[in-house]
């Protein structure tokens, strides 16, 4: 009996900096919502996350970069803020387009199933 079922490959991307996780989708999000936002809480909010997660998201991927990707400014008059550095919008773009790259040979390869 002929069965033509299609079948989906699905991925996960990481990038490790010494075996530490440094960026994959959600921390992604969190920058690119950083960038949209100018503030860690408001980013935080929108992913329904504590700020404290997003805080110590946001110092594991500064740590683990070779630069700065979020600065951020002290509160005072004007209130604190939040912007990501050219590092960081550097980052988001290799991840999405690392992704895509991913995402285009699994589609091709996906293609050649036959289970």
């Amino acid at each position: 009996m002929a069965n033509n079922k299609k079948y989906d490959v699905r991925f996960r991307i990481w990038f490790y900096s010494n075996d530490d996780k440094f960026l994959g989708k959600g921390r992604v999000e969190l920058l690119e919502r950083i960038k949209n936002t100018g503030s860690i809480s408001s980013a935080a909010k929108e992913m329904k996350m504590s700020y404290r997660q997003a805080w110590q998201m946001v110092n594991e991927m500064n740590e683990r970069a070779n630069e700065t990707l979020v600065q951020k400014s002290l509160g005072g008059k004007g209130g604190g803020g939040t912007c990501i550095t050219e590092a960081g919008l550097k980052a988001i773009e290799a991840f999405h387009e690392f992704e895509e790259k991913v995402k285009q040979f699994i589609e091709s390869e996906a293609k050649k199933l036959n289970l």
